[in-house]
């Protein structure tokens, strides 16, 4: 009887004890099977327990892409695969890698599990801009949730870099409900995004595990109370 009580006051004491890190973020490093190279994997389902079609395979966050959804190598100083950099600006982890498509009008991408909150990123986009669109249903299905007009941005990072479509701007947007899936559209070829995070408005932000004030007393409680317990039925 007294191991089914402390293991009850323990469970009770667990849903609450932290609050969940909900914000997820792709960086889009790693999916080309080597850098430099101008040779760009389609992500697929990089982040989905499964495989680019370069045989790379990422953290599993549910999340899949249409084929026409590829991973562009960015330039850093030195190195040169294409006309984009981050310009040495954002994440130092995430200057690699990053998302655009070269057919179509567009490429869908799908979140099963669903986020909520909000939705943002970086990109560039020299040329032309685009848009994005948050949906609460599957291939960009449903409720539209939130829209996103994407403007031209600035071409002034240094020679160094080597690329026209350079710095990276951010994006973000707030919304209300559940959303299964982004579409992102434009030119193909014209506007690149980085650092894609779900549940976050702000691009890049991270929620990282913290114990709550309130749950960190309930714990104690529980705790106290396991101990009062013991000592009443010694």
């Amino acid at each position: 009887m007294k191991k089914n009580l402390i293991f009850a006051a323990v469970v009770m004491s667990l849903p609450i004890a932290t609050a969940q890190a909900d914000v997820i973020v792709l960086d889009f490093e790693g999916i080309n099977s080597s850098y430099p190279s101008s040779d760009y994997a389609n992500i697929e389902e990089f982040y989905n327990g499964g495989m680019s079609n370069q045989g790379t395979s990422g953290t599993n966050f549910g999340i899949s892409f249409e084929s026409n959804a590829r991973a562009i190598c960015l330039n850093t100083p030195g190195s040169s695969c294409s006309n984009t950099s981050r310009g040495g600006l954002g994440d130092p982890d995430s200057q690699l890698g990053g998302l655009f498509f070269l057919a179509g009008s567009g490429t869908n991408m799908n979140v099963a599990a669903g986020f909520e909150d909000g939705f943002s990123f970086f990109y560039t986009a020299i040329n032309q801009g685009g848009s994005v669109q948050v949906f609460d249903d599957l291939d960009g299905t449903g409720n539209l949730l939130a829209t996103l007009n994407l403007d031209v941005t600035s071409s002034t990072c240094g020679g160094e870099f080597g690329a026209g479509f350079c710095p990276f701007v951010a994006a973000g947007v707030a919304f209300d409900g559940i959303a299964k899936s982004v579409n992102w559209g434009g030119v193909a070829n014209q506007v690149v995004f980085d650092d894609v995070t779900f549940g976050s408005a702000t691009p890049g932000e991270i929620d990282v595990d913290v114990p709550e004030p309130a749950s960190i007393a309930m714990l104690g409680l529980g705790l106290a109370g396991m101990v009062s317990m013991r000592r009443r039925r010694k």
